[in-house]
């Protein structure tokens, strides 16, 4: 290989360029994935998230494993050189970074100037001095890998210690590769956007088709159900989890459900739901009185109602609401009352869910 002298190293820009951007993507994506199945409960994403970044460190290990055998297989040189000049870098260790600029003059090939960065024992730090003839190896295909040897063999002691080295004029290659400027940084961005960009696609329905629209009702579908039931002889109540409503699609009647298990299907007096909470109070066991089966709520007419009660009876904001199931009188009553900003908007239904009355203050 032709060394031409003082001539930079050759780094393939492109190739650079294309791995700050998937990098960047990779990074976008697993991020977002991650923070995004965190914020909404969801274990593919999360899953995602975590194992995108290690499958992109395996494939881009194995693809440079050729690369790596390659230059493994490349016998280094050895070679004299000269230190034109050298810094401590400074450290906390024994070892210092130590910056050398050198000038390499090999046997059988062209004289080259290097500026490499070498850890130096302090020890050893007074052995370098401008000047001094070091001897030094290096890959022939790569001479701004250059190397100092800090215990040569017997031989080339001797030769260094009797060699004169001349100065090799021209600029110094550098070990480390150039920084890819201002293109890079924008493809890393831009690469970070556009993964994070394919996640939110990807995962939209996930992230979020998972909130319908609508005032006052918008509620998060959850896949799983948490709550905490509690039933004695008079009542039953059901408690849900951080994030769910008697509004979600299902919610109610499994609740209702949970109360009505078994071969003693009781009738209730009265039904409460609120947004968190669902109260039976049953009728006594062995008493003939009025009730009704809490299973036959029109649970599909439930969401519909809040929303008009929240929305059209002139409660603005709408705080809170409170839907209330009776059947003392004989006949199935359903009562919404919305409150909010000191307004109160009342809205009856019979049993199925048909509106009668409207009212607001």
């Amino acid at each position: 290989m032709t060394i031409t002298a003082g001539a930079p190293p050759r780094h393939s820009k492109p190739v650079g360029l294309a791995l700050g951007f998937l990098t960047g993507g990779v990074t976008g994506a697993s991020l977002t994935a991650f923070i995004g199945g965190c914020v909404v409960g969801r274990a593919a994403l999360i899953v995602t998230g975590l194992i995108l970044p290690a499958v992109y460190g395996l494939v881009f290990f194995l693809a440079m494993l050729p690369r790596r055998a390659r230059e493994a297989a490349v016998v280094p040189r050895m070679a004299p050189a000269v230190i034109e000049s050298l810094e401590a870098l400074g450290g906390e260790t024994s070892d210092v970074p130590v910056r050398f600029e050198l000038s390499v003059t090999p046997d059988d090939a062209p004289a080259f100037r290097v500026e490499i960065t070498q850890d130096v024992n302090l020890v050893e730090l007074p052995d370098y001095r401008p000047r001094g003839v070091v001897v030094v190896e290096y890959p022939p295909d790569r001479p701004w890998k250059t190397r100092i040897v800090k215990r040569p063999t017997p031989e080339w002691e001797e030769r260094v210690a009797a060699a004169r080295v001349d100065s090799v004029p021209g600029p110094a290659m550098k070990s480390d590769p150039p920084p890819e400027g201002c293109a890079g940084g924008l493809l890393n961005l831009f690469g970070l956007l556009l993964g994070a960009a394919a996640v939110l696609l990807l995962f939209r329905a996930d992230l979020f088709d998972s909130h319908e629209g609508g005032s006052g009702t918008s509620r998060p579908s959850v896949s799983s159900w948490s709550s905490t039931t509690t039933v004695t002889s008079a009542t039953g109540t059901v408690t849900l989890g951080a994030g769910q409503s008697m509004l979600d699609q299902g919610e109610l009647r499994k609740a209702v459900e949970s109360l009505t298990r078994g071969a003693d299907k009781r009738q209730a007096l009265t039904v409460v739901v609120q947004d968190h909470m669902l109260t039976v109070v049953f009728s006594p066991t062995g008493v003939k009185t009025a009730g009704f089966d809490p299973r036959s709520l029109p649970y599909e007419r439930v969401p519909g109602l809040v929303e008009e009660a929240t929305t059209t009876l002139g409660v603005e904001p709408p705080q809170s609401w409170q839907l209330t199931a009776d059947g003392v009188s004989g006949s199935l009553t359903l009562r919404v009352v919305a409150t909010g900003g000191g307004d109160t908007g009342v809205l009856e239904t019979d049993g199925q869910g048909k509106v009668l009355r409207r009212s607001g203050s």
